[in-house]
């Protein structure tokens, strides 16, 4: 798990994405209105507001959704504490994204930016309107402080603006980034994400941003942190003087004149608070639920509406990842043994009400994902670093085993004792032991809806001699934990866009491995790895970054990382009648809270 910054940054850079092969040319540091990694932008200087808002929605009411666990701090850009929900609607960046565009994004904090051709720079220009909430003016120097800030405070911040070799105020309005190398398409709009704290605020008697605080800070965004009641709930108001409330990014949005997260320790504890209409909104991610949950009167009379509009996102990997800096799971054998011994096919049949296709791609539901054997242009990545991966990249299609009846099953599992054997692993008396070792696996967890995942799995590994376990604790101590690396199985998710850059070096770099609070969970430290990320990186055009994708999916799925779990090309939305959303949602994302509304006039 990650702070709301963590998650605010992880979102908009999923909107960071493209599909358009084609560079059209750009004229070098001059102003533009738009940020587009490839071609033209879809909305135009002047345009009035995205396509997918309600322009003429109601403003007004209140929405209440979710949160898990607990909070005790309003400042996320830190390691310490336990940040609110939510804390991303206080705060503006120097862009913003557009829902239904890939690779795309507009003014927001500045009115306008500017890079050469072979982006080794960003120069943004602030807009003389932006205020913070205190009514101070938002000034180069925040942007620069807030840069120096962030990246000194969290590892996170630190590794995704790696590249970034200088920040400086020109003028009171106008900021430069300098970048340590040139080429890097993406770059100028991974810094448009900052997000620009007040230098004032932070540095006035009494205030530390190096520390927690349940002190409601100063920001620039939509939101003002309005009541709290430390792990209960935080409630978020509606900025009536809010500066960009007339800009065309903003037009349809932050509609809600109250924002609410209310706080469970218990997942079946808040579905059930959804289904009494004590909430309003709910993205369902567990199959029964979806499945058998909703037989309510609300759904019979028109009171909740149930839907599953498209998404048209990446789906990434999430899986039970094995934290490699254990020495036990150092040998690819035994991880890809693992895999044999899971058998998705009775889960998705008997557990998830059919729901789910199978994961075979760290960039499933998109061009970017690894298919056949690797194509000339890959090859031409991959031979030079044939030294250091294995040789199934070369000749071998990765496919998940598959159990479609119990005697393949049955031949999955001996399989898999193949591989233990051949990884050095022998069962006596009962056990599954090398050198005198016994293979003993801890899986943690923070849903306790996982265990009736995990207990099949288990048993299959016990058919094996592994002696597994399950620990379930809360967020807290599980976020603690992950942060620190202490665990041996848990399950994530490595979100993925259209248009993959720096936060692959988050992923997989060795850089990361070893960096408290970073995002390389699986502790990856391989140099092949590190050259493909950063031929993702600094890939000179859409095909060429395709290439690099499709190599680096190749060689992670063949190193086992991951046991894949599971993937729904839609969205699984439940809400009340109370609000509504826009007639055509975005492809990339269902928008909520932010350009859904408040129907007022419609009881729970």
């Amino acid at each position: 798990m990650f702070s709301s910054s963590i998650k605010l940054i992880a979102a908009f850079s999923f909107f960071i994405l493209t599909f358009q092969a084609v560079i059209k040319p750009t004229y070098a540091d001059a102003p533009r209105h738009a940020l587009s990694l490839f071609g033209d932008p879809k909305y135009e200087q002047g345009f009035a507001h995205f396509d997918y808002v309600n322009p003429n929605a109601p403003k007004g009411g209140e929405v209440r959704e979710a949160a898990y666990g607990s909070f005790d701090s309003f400042n996320p850009y830190i390691l310490k504490g336990t940040p609110a929900q939510g804390l991303g609607l206080i705060y503006d960046t120097l862009t913003a994204s557009s829902l239904n565009e890939p690779g795309t994004q507009y003014a927001l904090l500045a009115k306008s930016m500017a890079h050469p051709d072979d982006f080794a720079s960003v120069t943004f220009t602030l807009n003389e309107r932006a205020r913070f909430h205190d009514g101070v003016s938002v000034k180069a120097a925040d942007v620069v402080w807030s840069f120096k800030t962030l990246t000194s405070n969290h590892p996170f911040y630190r590794a995704y603006y790696a590249d970034v070799d200088s920040v400086e105020a020109i003028s009171e309005r106008v900021v430069k980034f300098t970048f340590r190398k040139s080429g890097n398409r993406e770059l100028p709009q991974i810094v448009g994400q900052l997000v620009v704290l007040p230098k004032h605020y932070w540095a006035s008697e009494g205030k530390d941003i190096q520390k927690t605080t349940l002190e409601p800070p100063v920001g620039s965004g939509p939101y003002i942190i309005d009541k709290f009641e430390t792990g209960r709930y935080v409630t978020y108001r509606r900025n009536p003087d809010y500066w960009a409330k007339g800009l065309n990014v903003s037009v349809g949005k932050y509609n809600f004149a109250r924002v609410r997260y209310d706080y469970f320790g218990d997942f079946t504890v808040a579905f059930e608070a959804f289904k009494a209409g004590n909430l309003q909104f709910r993205d369902e991610n567990n199959s029964k639920n979806w499945a058998t949950g909703y037989d309510v009167p609300a759904t019979k009379d028109g009171r909740m509406t149930l839907e599953m509009p498209a998404n048209g996102s990446v789906q990434g990997m999430q899986g039970f990842i094995f934290n490699t800096r254990k020495n036990k799971f150092k040998d690819l054998k035994l991880r890809q043994a693992f895999n044999h011994a899971y058998d998705f096919e009775w889960a998705n049949n008997t557990l998830f009400y059919g729901q789910y296709v199978r994961t075979g791609s760290y960039f499933d539901n998109s061009e970017l994902a690894a298919t056949g054997l690797p194509s000339p242009e890959e090859l031409q990545l991959l031979t030079p670093l044939q030294d250091q991966l294995p040789a199934s990249v070369f000749t071998q299609t990765y496919r998940n085993p598959e159990n479609p009846d119990p005697n393949a099953l049955r031949q999955n599992l001996r399989k898999a004792k193949k591989l233990l054997e051949e990884a050095g692993w022998n069962v006596t008396n009962g056990k599954l032991q090398k050198n005198g070792e016994i293979l003993e696996v801890e899986f943690l967890l923070v849903q306790p809806a996982f265990e009736r995942i995990v207990a099949p799995f288990i048993r299959n590994l016990e058919k094996l001699g592994v002696m597994a376990n399950i620990r379930t604790i809360d967020p807290t101590q599980y976020q603690n934990r992950v942060m620190d690396y202490d665990f041996d199985i848990i399950v994530h998710s490595f979100g993925q866009s259209l248009s993959p850059g720096n936060e692959q070096r988050n992923y997989w770099s060795a850089e990361n491995a070893d960096r408290p609070g970073g995002r390389n969970l699986i502790g990856i430290k391989n140099p092949a790895i590190d050259k493909l990320v950063e031929h993702i990186i600094f890939a000179p055009n859409r095909a060429k970054q395709i290439t690099a994708t499709r190599a680096l999916d190749r060689v992670l799925l063949a190193h086992h990382f991951v046991v894949p779990h599971w993937h729904i090309p839609t969205h699984r939305l439940a809400y009340w009648h109370n609000i509504s959303r826009p007639d055509n949602l975005p492809l990339y994302s269902h928008g909520f809270p932010n350009i859904w509304w408040a129907n007022e006039d419609k009881p729970k």
